[in-house]
């Protein structure tokens, strides 16, 4: 009855190494504390009592970098968030290297977002959003190769502004538009004037062109007024007049 038992226990631990690995799953073995090639996936044996089995994930591991506050080159006090997008290339450096690296990857994203972004001007920050992620993800992915880890993407989520700078902001965009508006507005007074004096060289080579917009303009106010009665008077019965009067002028002077 001794010799079952004892068989029976000895088939048990030998079932015991026996693991199953997922597709996206590794085992780091450490045989009497020494690392031994990783296993897997599928169906691996792990000696009991003699070697320890240390599952790495090798997917997209995705992390929420905590807000963290920061102040920019020109002095402005800022909380900037993002998330962070890596995965595990070698399992064996990742369990041998460092101690956690979940733990080391999140802390290190930490401090490089604030180290980025406080060298940063607010305007940078904001408007060159892709250079910046580009900075840290490259920043991230030199630091965490020694582990065994590739950064793959990171990406600033939201940036916080004061109240104060919010309203002050909201004031200078409202400035930058009206300023344009002026532009355009006096951009386009120009560009009439121009026209104008074009227009009147024209009329002064070709003096028939003013009884012409004298009719044309005639035509609109029928058009729009029926009840407008208009007596036109031509400026040549005119000219003997004006000039009378500007001779007994000068003889009077």
């Amino acid at each position: 009855m001794l010799l079952i038992y004892v068989v029976a226990g000895v088939i048990a631990l030998a079932i015991s190494g026996l693991k199953i690995m997922r597709e996206y799953e590794r085992a780091v073995v450490l045989r009497l504390g020494r690392l031994v090639a990783f296993r897997g996936p599928g169906i691996i044996y792990v000696i009991p009592g003699i070697e320890r089995m240390v599952r790495v994930d090798m997917r997209t591991i995705t992390m929420d970098v905590p807000t963290q506050d920061v102040i920019t080159r020109d002095n402005v006090s800022v909380k900037v968030n993002a998330v962070l997008y890596f995965r595990v290339l070698d399992p064996s450096k990742a369990v041998v290297e460092v101690e956690n690296y979940l733990y080391a990857t999140s802390q290190l994203a930490q401090t490089t977002l604030r180290s980025v972004c406080g060298q940063a001007e607010l305007d940078e920050l904001l408007a060159e959003r892709e250079r910046i992620n580009q900075q840290i993800q490259e920043i991230l992915d030199v630091q965490t190769d020694p582990w065994g880890i590739k950064v793959v993407s990171v990406e600033v989520k939201h940036i916080d502004l004061p109240q104060e700078m919010q309203r002050a902001m909201a004031k200078q965009a409202e400035a930058e538009r009206e300023r344009r508006a002026k532009v355009i507005n006096a951009e386009g007074e120009y560009q009439a004037s121009t026209r104008l004096a074009e227009a009147a060289q024209v009329m002064q080579a070709h003096p028939i062109a003013v009884q012409l917009r004298f009719l044309q303009s005639m035509g609109e106010i029928a058009a729009e007024n029926a009840s407008t009665v208009v007596l036109p008077v031509p400026i040549d019965l005119l000219a003997p007049i004006m000039k009378q009067l500007k001779q007994a002028d000068e003889s009077g002077s």
